[in-house]
């Protein structure tokens, strides 16, 4: 099952990230550590210019995009977009490794993957994709796409070697990487607590962090008590009031199923229970 409706912000973000058309272009010159190139069309046309910025020329280490590139070479690109100026940007890295850009443009948005987890940081988790360019892990999922619930650290939720199915967000050329979701395949725990608005609840405090807590409501539903629902005194931080472990009476304010968070009020006074 599908998550909710994306945040507009992050749908916005996304849709800057698919893959453009790809153009032929020659290199012209270079502008710094910028690649300059005008288009290739037909025979009488004035061609177009262009320009690489230095880190979409390649997915190798490189001191200067002259080391990969020489005036009067035509390359593969795919167009970025157009800058204030009107000029058109590209990305040679996004066409570098041509069965690489054939396999991320197979993955659309929403499909669903298997694969084997490569390695599993404190920022994510790195996971060899099934029918991926051989030497390469194109993979990766976000600590927030992992699980609903409340997680430490990646590793409470999968392990090295682990077979997985994750749902694709957005397969990136110009990365050369596929954002996975765990999630996506999961019941969103927050459509069966959407009608618990309006009801005060005891419940653990599980996390203390400047600006407030966080309370587990119910089985992968967390919510969060800004500090200012906490005390009416003037206080630096929320741990000179409560602690982790302990419970806490609060009224459910606010369930936003599009943003995946539930906004907590103080219920039966401010402060300690």
């Amino acid at each position: 099952m599908s998550e909710p409706a994306r945040d507009p912000r992050m749908q916005s973000l996304i849709n800057q990230l698919w893959p453009g058309a790809v153009r032929t272009v020659k290199v012209t010159g270079f502008d710094g550590a910028d690649v300059l190139v005008q288009l290739v069309g037909p025979e009488g046309e004035e061609p177009e210019i262009g320009r690489i910025p230095r880190h979409e020329a390649s997915m190798r280490r490189m001191e200067h995009p002259s080391e990969l590139f020489e005036v009067g070479q035509e390359i593969d690109a795919e167009e970025i977009g157009r800058w204030r100026d009107g000029q058109l940007h590209l990305s040679a890295r996004a066409c570098e490794i041509p069965a690489l850009r054939s396999f991320l443009l197979s993955l659309e948005g929403g499909k669903v993957i298997a694969g084997t987890v490569s390695e599993v940081h404190n920022f994510g988790v790195f996971v060899h994709v099934d029918g991926e360019p051989d030497g390469l892990c194109t993979g990766f999922i976000r600590v927030p796409d992992l699980a609903w619930g409340w997680i430490d650290h990646p590793s409470d939720v999968v392990e090295a070697g682990q077979r997985i199915t994750a749902e694709v967000i957005i397969a990136e050329t110009r990365s050369g990487q596929v954002t996975l979701s765990l999630k996506a395949l999961q019941e969103d725990p927050l459509t069966r607590f959407a009608d618990q608005v309006g009801r005060v609840l005891t419940r653990p405090i599980i996390k203390i962090v400047p600006f407030g807590v966080f309370v587990q409501l119910a089985p992968n539903v967390v919510g969060f008590l800004h500090l200012s629902e906490l005390t009416d005194e003037p206080v630096e931080t929320p741990d000179q009031l409560v602690d982790e472990g302990e419970p806490i009476t609060v009224r459910v304010d606010e369930v936003d199923l599009q943003r995946h968070r539930v906004r907590l009020g103080a219920a039966g006074g401010a402060g300690r229970i």
